[in-house]
């Protein structure tokens, strides 16, 4: 009898493994779909501030408050849409959050007064909400139980490529400079996450039954810690039993330090290198340009080293190479003119390593460390890490540097190196759960197909 051989890989897939690329065979409604969602909000975060000082009479400090109070209302959504995962799903939770954001931008070109744009920023955001908290257990659906890092790598490089043609879209957009342009831009939007939804809801063909071999120390959805001396099989609970899961709310906690760090770029960044390095503004753009190149280059073949470790000994190097880049941006203060742009870039550097290190694997076990059917909920907490981080680090960094130009990269530091103790050990079960049987990748009310589960 001849030996049976496998056939040898195809050109594109021998690419696809060299770049860290998980195999896309299948896949390409989900990928167009995060796409266009990156792709939109690259958009919106460079051009939704302008287009309503463009197409309202109100002043630019009326439209930044409104907006701001929009965002504001969405912080307690998590909790709400964390119920809905658990009742309906992820597919059908992120192609509602696209159409929910689809029908923001159609109230947004009907804004004229700032009630108005409260309104539709709101609707926008919780379209944006609920897209991303039920985007990592779909992408956990859709990778089925292989090549986990890779996909989680694949999403965030995604972003990050869509963020960048969005804001330079926007940019031309704006050089055009007539209102009609404006709209149409925001027509385009619509019209693109329209389409985003319909990509999701019709995703076929996956299987929610866990892969053999899933991946290296992948730590097994666990319940809460059972001090209570809950039944493991016990398919009830709620919100009090996310909040008894301490180790996941160590994941949480650690998560608000990465939010943070998350902010820098935004918040911090260029008034600190501007107002007390004395850098031109170009440099500060230039440095911010490196990121976002490192980030959607590297990501997916990063993808490859971090599938092959503990996400737990990524998360703390991320931690440190966080840490080690708030030293540098601190002692920027203190060096010479002529070595403070090279210490600015080693700064970021360092900066977006950690970047690149810790998203996979923190939205992993955000994923994976939640019962399965508690997902949902405990999703919710998890976004709240955002929400809450997200409203809170401009005032407090903004705070912090009014008092001393080192004090925010102080604190930086300190919330990185205080995590590190945060993380050790999140990948061991808990011994009460050994004899629990493994979760699948997906809610049980939802397969990928649409077929509900028996």
């Amino acid at each position: 009898m001849m030996p049976q051989h496998s056939p040898a890989p195809s050109a594109w897939r021998r690419i696809q493994t060299a770049w860290g690329l998980p195999d896309l065979a299948g896949k390409g409604r989900f990928v167009t779909a995060n796409l266009i969602d990156s792709l939109g909000n690259g958009l919106v975060m460079a051009f939704t501030v302008v287009f309503f000082v463009k197409t309202t009479s109100l002043s630019l400090v009326a439209v930044g408050a409104a907006l701001t109070v929009g965002q504001l209302l969405v912080l307690p959504v998590p909790l709400f849409i964390g119920r809905l995962l658990d009742t309906c799903g992820p597919r059908t939770v992120v192609a509602a959050g696209n159409w929910i954001s689809a029908v923001g931008f159609i109230g947004f070109l009907f804004s004229h007064a700032a009630w108005q744009i409260v309104l539709w920023q709101f609707v926008v955001q919780l379209g944006s909400t609920a897209f991303w908290m039920g985007n990592s257990p779909l992408t956990v659906l859709v990778a089925q139980g292989v090549e986990r890092a890779r996909w989680f790598g694949l999403v965030r490089a995604l972003r990050n490529v869509g963020v960048g043609v969005g804001g330079a879209a926007s940019a031309v957009a704006l050089s055009i400079g007539t209102v009609a342009g404006l709209r149409a831009v925001m027509v385009i939007n619509v019209v693109t996450f329209a389409v985003a939804g319909w990509l999701v809801i019709t995703l076929r063909g996956a299987d929610t039954r866990e892969a053999a071999g899933a991946g290296p120390a992948e730590p097994k959805p666990a319940e809460p810690e059972q001090a209570a001396g809950e039944s493991t099989g016990q398919p009830s609970g709620g919100y009090r039993t996310v909040l008894k899961d301490t180790r996941y709310l160590r994941l949480v906690a650690t998560n608000v330090s990465f939010v943070f760090a998350s902010t820098v770029l935004s918040v911090l960044l260029a008034v600190y290198a501007v107002d007390n390095l004395d850098l031109g503004a170009w440099i500060v753009g230039a440095v911010v340009v490196l990121n976002a190149a490192m980030v959607a280059l590297l990501q997916t073949l990063a993808s490859r080293w971090i599938e092959a470790r503990r996400p737990v000994t990524v998360l703390v190097l991320a931690l440190l190479f966080n840490a080690a880049a708030f030293v540098v941006f601190g002692t920027l203060l203190v060096l010479p003119g002529w070595a403070v742009i090279a210490g600015l870039l080693v700064a970021m550097v360092l900066y977006t390593v950690a970047e690149i290190l810790s998203s996979p694997p923190t939205s992993e076990l955000s994923v994976v460390m939640a019962p399965e059917h508690l997902r949902g909920r405990y999703l919710g907490v998890y976004q709240l890490s955002w929400s809450v981080g997200g409203a809170v680090a401009p005032a407090l960094l903004t705070a912090l540097l009014e008092g001393g130009a080192a004090l925010p990269w102080v604190f930086l530091t300190a919330i990185s190196v205080l995590a590190v103790p945060l993380v050790i050990g999140l990948d061991r079960r808990p011994a009460a759960t050994s004899q629990s049987a493994p979760a699948g990748d997906v809610a049980p009310v939802e397969q990928l197909d649409g077929d509900p589960v028996g």
